[in-house]
């Protein structure tokens, strides 16, 4: 029979303060990565940029989480949790001080370069509090505590997406109009004082990390490890990841949600800007979701486990996925920018319960597997940019057809919300059966 390495944590001492520590990680995180939703279609208008170039923004980031998640778990491998947390800060640090920079030559590439940077710090934050929030405790209730810095996460999302809107899209409809009439010279000069208000916002935003990164060193953090499951009659203790079926289909079905969750997130602003709704309104539409998914959140912490498993959260949360979906195609106008909010109902339990199901008897191989986990975030850096293609694509040819570019504009953005089904069934498929996948040793 096999044994813990050691005693869950919860067993020992209370833990809510390490909770509190991890969800004021969670809320930085949070805030940094969506506030895209602000960023992708002011370096649309900055850059003179197509939609599938404009989602470069969200690639940019997410990429860093395939490039950095091994050396992720190596780096707290060789340092631990806490200290891997406070480098991650820094590194973010550093990615905000780009944008100074970038600013500066109003560069895309440079700006995707500290968007980037500042990913791959994320990486190394959600490598090491992710795991570690899922073992601070008993497994059956890890849902409810990630679904508690899901909360966290979404409010900082929120308002990062509210302070960035106003910061970053203000008037961007006034400046739009302008640039359509003036010279070359003019055109230039009103880009570059567009992009000139990243500058302050960034700078604060560095600062603010560097001390973050600082204080977490000095934190009391308990140490965990994970457990591994009790061996049956005839079988011998695991010896490669790749003896863990149900950790890479979690892989995969969390890849697909990561692009799902970034899709309903990312792309909202600018959906409801080719509807020719106002973008004083529009740069609103991101704090939807966010408000979905901390409702959902809430219910999770109130439900899980107590009244429902994470299992049936998950599979509940597929389904809503698929309906939401399909009803995004068949609405149009204000009302199916509605249901486009409501994926965050459907996505906000998806990543709590993928987490401790595809965790769950990993021991020894729990960081490599929170390694592959986290590369599945990936999913946010592939998945919108085909969706921006395909808008490009249906516009092209809904324009060659003798469609106006406002209908085209608008008809491409609802049509191409398609990706997002066989999202969510493969979601389902993991939720049904996937989950349940082992392999046998003997």
């Amino acid at each position: 029979m096999s044994k813990a390495i050691d005693m869950p944590i919860a067993q020992k001492q209370s833990s809510l303060f390490p909770i509190l520590v991890i969800a004021g990680l969670f809320f930085i995180f949070g805030f940094i990565t969506w506030i895209n939703g602000a960023l992708i279609p002011f370096m649309k208008t900055i850059n003179e940029l197509t939609d599938a170039q404009s989602y470069l923004v969200a690639s940019a980031s997410y990429i860093s989480f395939v490039v950095m998640a091994l050396p992720a778990s190596f780096i707290i491998g060789k340092i631990g949790y806490k200290k891997s947390m406070s480098l991650g800060l820094i590194i973010m640090a550093l990615g905000a001080l780009l944008f100074i920079p970038a600013a500066e030559a109003r560069t895309y590439w440079v700006f995707l370069t500290g968007i980037f940077i500042q990913g791959a710090g994320m990486t190394l934050l959600q490598t090491a509090s992710n795991p570690y929030i899922t073992i601070l405790g008993p497994i059956e209730s890890a849902a409810k505590r990630i679904a508690i810095m899901g909360i966290a996460n979404k409010v900082a999302g929120a308002l990062g997406s509210v302070i960035f809107g106003a910061l970053l899209l203000s008037g961007i409809d006034n400046i739009k109009e302008q640039l359509s009439t003036v010279d070359a010279t003019e055109k230039a000069s009103l880009l570059n004082q567009m992009a000139d208000s990243v500058v302050m916002p960034y700078i604060v935003m560095a600062l603010v990390l560097f001390i973050l990164g600082i204080l977490i060193r000095k934190v009391n953090l308990p140490h965990v490890e994970a457990e591994t499951e009790d061996l049956k009659d005839g079988e011998t203790a695991k010896v490669s990841i790749f003896q863990f079926p149900h950790l890479w289909l979690g892989v995969i079905a969390l890849f697909v949600y990561v692009g799902a969750e970034v899709i309903a997130g990312d792309t909202i602003i600018s959906y409801g800007i080719s509807l020719n709704l106002p973008v004083e309104e529009a740069k609103f539409f991101t704090l939807f979701t966010l408000m979905a998914m901390v409702f959902t959140y809430a219910l999770g912490v109130f439900l899980i486990p107590k009244y429902i498993s994470q299992v049936l959260a998950l599979r509940v949360s597929a389904v809503l996925g698929i309906l939401f979906s399909i009803c995004i195609l068949l609405t149009s106008g204000f009302t199916s920018v509605l249901f486009v909010a409501a994926l965050g109902i459907a996505n906000a339990l998806v990543w709590p319960a993928i987490w401790p199901l595809a965790l769950k008897g990993l021991g020894k191989f729990t960081k490599t597997g929170s390694a592959l986990l986290i590369m599945a975030i990936s999913g946010g850096a592939l998945i919108p940019p085909l969706y921006g293609t395909l808008v490009d694509h249906k516009k092209e040819a809904l324009l060659a057809s003798g469609t106006d570019a406002l209908n085209s504009a608008a008809e491409a953005s609802t049509s191409s919300y398609w990706i997002l089904i066989p999202c969510y069934v493969l979601i389902l498929f993991y939720a049904l059966y996937g989950h349940k996948i082992r392999f046998k040793t003997s």
